[in-house]
């Protein structure tokens, strides 16, 4: 534990890409496997169990009796953290020590969750007071981070993959593509990270092949392919030992969301792996992502839900075939055998091909993609292998332009992690009438610059505290952009809009210059 705790340290306090890879590779060359493992999957984000929610350790806190209630939410206001608010509260109400815990990392993420797991508050009550006690003063916020599933360190997950090749002097494309979806943390699974002729599990998926933003420049030839991009969740669909899987970019498993695809599926070849987009599909048309919305994040789906909100692949590129990996093979080949794969199997659905002969247009393609519930183009080199992540030079995206309102800044809350001591996430209103009604919230967009002389305005124009919130002088407009709206009975609004950020701050503007709710809708 001790030694992941100096890796943290190492991660966040320094900005250097250089100096997280020599960390991470020094901690993978250290750690004995059972831990590094462990570590490795906290790294990468792969999903856990909390054992320790926010919830459950706010109120073993308080149960010590050390502040009142409103002292701790006035601090953890100001953390923005819970598991970070305790620990900071513990080292400073001097709680008790007898630091006996000094335990390695995989037994805290084995031994010592499965003692809470599953556990009431009352009998968790006495385990969280022991580790507390145990564990030194400087190592108790990220014990509460592991023992939650929200751990967080400046580290993407592809230093931490240069970190581990680095360390295990593997091509760092062979541990991209080990690592993709989900693994059990054992010695096993690290054994066949040093073995190049590991088998991969019929349930893992290829690691994702990303876009970059198109150039301005650019002028459409036979080079090309052009296809929409569809308003939907990008998947990977795998028929391997008779059985399907769904994976989505994020790396999540999602077969169980969606039981109409993986009973279409079924029929497929073993050994074919499809990329594609999940999209809400009806009498042959894509619906509003606010359709598909519903399905998400469900364990179990039910009739009502199946017929509310029906689903489909679309798919834009093979795989996988027989058991093959086509990755290799140039985009042109590819595609023409998932052509000859969707004729002799109907159920899949290739992308449909567009042939635009000039930038003109393109644009015209591009304008036109909201009309069929497309969210831009994709324009793909012909002759581009498959790769892992976003490479320059082979795929791109030509997205089209968001939906903007002029609204009226409300409400502000400070943010967290290390802007926990700024108001950084705002909400924001458009007119009804004479009111002025919540629309939105957004948290992006700003410079620090801006962001910093908002804060300042923001403390001198507030007008009434809602615990970390504040209702601040309706005086401040701002255009929000975002990718979709929809009509919404949660909201008082009765919209919401999806992907909301900040575009630019409009000091040009008064707030009666702000839209209107009717503005909003219309957009629909």
């Amino acid at each position: 534990m001790k030694r992941f705790v100096e890796l943290f340290r190492a991660l966040d306090d320094t900005t250097s890409t250089l100096e997280k890879v020599e960390a991470l590779a020094e901690y993978f060359r250290a750690a004995p496997p059972r831990d590094a493992v462990w570590a490795l999957l906290v790294l990468l984000g792969k999903p856990r169990r909390a054992v320790l929610p926010s919830s459950v350790l706010r109120a073993h806190f308080m149960s010590l009796g050390l502040i009142p209630d409103w002292l701790y939410d006035e601090s953890r206001a100001h953390v923005g953290d819970t598991a970070e608010t305790v620990a900071l509260l513990l080292e400073a109400f001097g709680y008790e020590k007898d630091a006996t815990l000094e335990l390695p990392l995989h037994v805290w993420l084995e031994d010592q969750a499965a003692r809470v797991r599953g556990l009431n508050l009352e009998a968790s009550r006495g385990i969280v007071l022991e580790w507390w006690r145990g564990v030194p003063a400087d190592e108790i916020f990220v014990l509460h981070k592991l023992m939650s599933s929200s751990f967080r360190v400046g580290v993407s997950s592809g230093l931490v993959v240069r970190g581990l090749a680095l360390a295990l002097e593997r091509d760092v494309s062979l541990l991209e593509n080990r690592l993709a979806g989900e693994f059990k943390p054992t010695v096993m699974f690290w054994e066949s990270l040093l073995n190049d002729d590991a088998e991969r599990s019929a349930s893992q998926p290829y690691p994702f092949m990303l876009a970059h933003g198109l150039e301005p420049n650019f002028q459409p030839s036979a080079e090309w392919q052009f296809e929409w991009k569809w308003d939907g969740i990008r998947a990977q669909a795998l028929k391997r030992d008779g059985a399907v899987y769904l994976w989505s970019r994020g790396e999540g498993n999602v077969t169980a969301q969606f039981p109409e695809i993986t009973a279409i599926l079924e029929g497929l070849p073993d050994g074919t792996v499809l990329d594609g987009e999940i999209v809400a599909w009806q009498s042959g048309a894509v619906l509003p992502f606010a359709v598909l919305q519903t399905r998400l994040g469900r364990k179990t789906v039910t009739a009502k839900e199946l017929d509310a909100a029906p689903v489909t692949l679309l798919a834009y590129d093979l795989l996988e075939e027989g058991g093959v990996d086509l990755r290799p093979l140039p985009l042109s080949e590819r595609r023409a055998r998932l052509e000859a794969l969707a004729r002799s199997h109907p159920v899949v659905q290739p992308t449909e091909l567009l042939h635009p002969q000039d930038r003109e247009t393109l644009e015209g393609l591009r304008l036109a993609a909201r009309a069929v519930g497309a969210e831009g183009l994709m324009v793909k080199r012909r002759d581009s292998p498959y790769l892992e992540g976003r490479k320059k030079g082979y795929w791109f995206k030509f997205k089209i332009d968001p939906y903007t309102l002029d609204a009226v800044l409300i409400y502000a809350q400070a943010g967290t992690g290390r802007r926990s001591n700024l108001f950084t996430d705002y909400t924001f209103a458009l007119w009804n009438g004479d009111e002025l009604v919540p629309f939105t919230k957004a948290y992006s967009g700003l410079t620090d610059v801006e962001i910093a002389l908002l804060d300042k305005w923001i403390r001198a124009h507030t007008a009434q505290k809602f615990g970390p919130a504040r209702a601040v002088e309706a005086l401040q407009v701002f255009e929000i952009g975002f990718e979709g709206i929809a009509l919404s009975k949660r909201h008082k609004s009765g919209i919401a809009v999806r992907f909301p950020r900040i575009l630019r701050w409009r000091t040009d503007k008064t707030p009666l210059e702000a839209d209107t709710i009717d503005t909003a809708r219309a957009l629909l």
